[in-house]
């Protein structure tokens, strides 16, 4: 095991023992925090564990582990600086294995200090400089070998760290390792940074392949696997939850269906966050567990709003009822939101599950077309474990019959539930119609939607208008 619970995920249980393993990444990606994590791991389980470094001193490596709290007292350090002359071409030594000629200086200081610890696990910090000391690619090779050899032999499991400062991607260590890990960061134009990891090779072993976001916090790496909808199939009922309001459920044909999808689309301030937290009071009053995910706007201020309707969410959050997670697209990956969305589900078995709004979860996402195959996922995920998802899209524009998303949607969901302004008889009406319902019937009446005094009204059909969707609707002559 690493000691980090996600990438143990990714490796479907950790690494193999006594084998060689490579870990890239460019400064700052976050190779020695992974490294301690795995090192105090070990001594967490009783192994000797010894951490050797080049490119850094003790004090720094240290200095990582007060900032997260760590305690690295049970892990071996060994400092290597290039001894005086190491670096001239006419010094430098030539690693062959043991039963050859003579090893560098180097590599005796680090066999010295395999045969005093006997370690189970060792970190090799890092490649760039053995890669200096060797000169040539053929005699870098050539000790990376001996040195696999030498750890193997005493049932070392190794991490090698290569912080990718030589200009171009070195293999040699890629086709002699047992598995490799890329770290990535980069800098959007604005937010955090946003961290990823992929495993670039494992042999003879199952992997989560692909990329996963990954943060580095107080208390080091935390790792997000990959959404794996197909992973997750849970038994689950095929009923209906109701809203609380007789005249939306039957719209909807008796409420939405546990496992399945709701879009509900709108211009901005037509309801569509209203509705959909009432879902989830309606579901914590049955005594179920419902999430919220907010991006548009505060807890507080969804609290406040919905108390003005009559509507006391704020109780079931302090029952544990209901949670609110307010998202803020800048600093949460994709990843950690997928996770968070697991979380909700497998360990607070929420039965409602409200991501408001697309278009906040657009802006976390660096392209259009990965929103949609992520958003695909999610929802498929949702609906294996029998949990109700309500999208909540936020439409441009106030009155038209041609409205926009920034993302389409509609044919993800299972049902789609449409908010419209119209103009009529000098006042800016709303109405509500369902439009979609997949594998069940529903009421195809386009009705008034009102939120007046306190409270949420669903009037009759409007049969005595014409063309209400297009927002300048025409009053039928008999």
């Amino acid at each position: 095991m690493t000691g980090i619970a996600g990438l143990d995920d990714v490796l479907q249980g950790g690494f193999t023992r006594n084998r060689l393993y490579l870990i890239e990444g460019m400064p700052g990606s976050g190779k020695t925090t992974l490294a301690l994590e795995f090192l105090m791991e070990g001594a967490r389980r009783g192994e000797s564990v010894l951490y050797v470094t080049l490119s850094e001193t003790i004090e720094e490596v240290r200095a990582v582990g007060e900032s997260h709290g760590w305690d690295l007292s049970r892990i071996h350090m060994r400092e290597l600086g290039p001894p005086e002359g190491m670096l001239d071409a006419e010094q430098q030594y030539t690693v062959f294995h043991p039963s050859e000629v003579e090893l560098s200086e180097t590599t005796q200081k680090i066999i010295a200090d395999i045969e005093k610890f006997a370690p189970a696990r060792i970190v090799f910090d890092s490649l760039s400089e053995l890669r200096m000391l060797a000169g040539n690619p053929l005699r870098y090779r050539r000790q990376i070998l001996a040195l696999k050899q030498y750890f193997i032999g005493r049932g070392c499991t190794v991490l090698m760290l290569d912080d990718l400062t030589s200009g171009e991607h070195d293999i040699n260590v890629q086709s002699i390792c047992h598995g490799a890990i890329m770290l990535e960061h980069t800098l959007p134009t604005f937010g955090v940074q946003r961290r990823r990891l992929s495993i670039t090779k494992y042999r003879g072993s199952a992997f989560r392949g692909g990329y996963h976001d990954y943060v580095i916090r107080r208390g080091g790496l935390q790792v997000f696997p990959r959404l794996i909808a197909a992973e997750h199939r849970a038994e689950s009922r095929r009923d209906r939850l109701q809203s609380g309001l007789a005249e939306i459920d039957r719209l909807l044909g008796g409420g939405i269906e546990r496992g399945t999808s709701t879009l509900v689309a709108g211009a901005a301030g037509t309801g569509k966050s209203s509705l959909s937290a009432l879902f989830c009071f309606s579901a914590a009053e049955r005594g179920e567990n419902a999430a919220l995910f907010i991006f548009d706007e505060s807890a507080n201020t969804l609290y406040l709003r919905m108390a003005g309707l009559g509507v006391d969410l704020r109780k079931h959050v302090a029952s544990g009822r209901i949670t609110v997670t307010e998202v803020d697209p800048a600093q949460l990956t994709p990843g950690e939101f997928g996770y968070l969305m697991r979380e909700a589900v497998e360990k607070q078995h929420a039965s409602v599950v409200v991501i408001d709004s697309l278009n906040g979860y657009l802006n976390s996402m660096p392209d259009e077309k990965f929103l949609v195959v992520q958003l695909h996922e999610i929802l498929t995920y949702l609906g294996r474990q029998g949990v109700a998802s309500m999208l909540v899209a936020a439409q441009s524009g106030l009155i038209s019959s041609n409205m926009s998303s920034p993302v389409d949607a509609s044919y993800l969901a299972d049902a789609v539930l449409l908010l419209r302004y119209f103009e009529a008889e000098g006042e800016v009406r709303q109405a509500i119609s369902v439009v979609k319902k997949r594998g069940g019937d529903h009421e195809r009446s386009i009705r008034e939607f009102r939120i007046r005094q306190g409270r949420i009204a669903v009037g009759e059909p409007l049969r005595e208008y014409r063309g209400v969707l297009s927002g300048i609707p025409e009053l039928r002559t008999k």
